[in-house]
């Protein structure tokens, strides 16, 4: 056992109230599982595909196809990284990756059509909790709450 003392949490109201949301947040993550169509899970299984490749998915639902660089900006990820990723993705049958016409440099990603609709009806029921809070903001409540979920992740991503 470490003889460290343990650090003090900061008594605000505003930390006390956002304490009480991360077992409500852990909650919600794991239940993606759970919720997730079978033949997805499997996919995910059979190819040792993680969250991390997960979140790649939700992106490419909202956009026809994306460039990886545009993926890796959106997700605050390296090139590399992102690459790596859907890579992954693509020799799991999830995404489909083909050259830019317009510049033979750029590689663009999209879901795979095999497994387009059943991707799409997963993340629309993951997502219906955030996009009814949103619709319920205030447009200047909307990018507060947008630009605090993006420090968090951030910070998530960085510990």
């Amino acid at each position: 056992m470490d003889d460290a003392p343990a650090p003090r949490l900061p008594r605000s109201e505003e930390v006390k109230e956002a304490l009480g949301f991360v077992p409500l947040v852990e909650a919600y993550f794991r239940r993606a599982q759970a919720e997730m169509p079978d033949e997805l899970r499997e996919i995910f299984r059979r190819h040792g595909l993680t969250a991390r490749h997960g979140a790649v998915i939700p992106q490419l639902t909202v956009e026809s196809s994306l460039s990886v660089s545009e993926l890796a900006a959106r997700m605050g990820m390296s090139l590399t990284t992102a690459s790596e990723l859907v890579s992954d993705l693509g020799r799991a049958g999830l995404v489909e990756r083909r050259e830019d016409p317009a510049n033979r440099r750029r590689t663009l990603v999209s879901l795979a059509p095999r497994h387009r609709a059943m991707v799409e009806r997963f993340v629309a029921l993951r997502a219906a909790p955030l996009l009814q809070v949103l619709d319920n903001l205030s447009p200047a409540d909307r990018q507060g709450f947008v630009a605090g979920l993006r420090a968090w992740a951030r910070a998530v991503r960085n510990w």
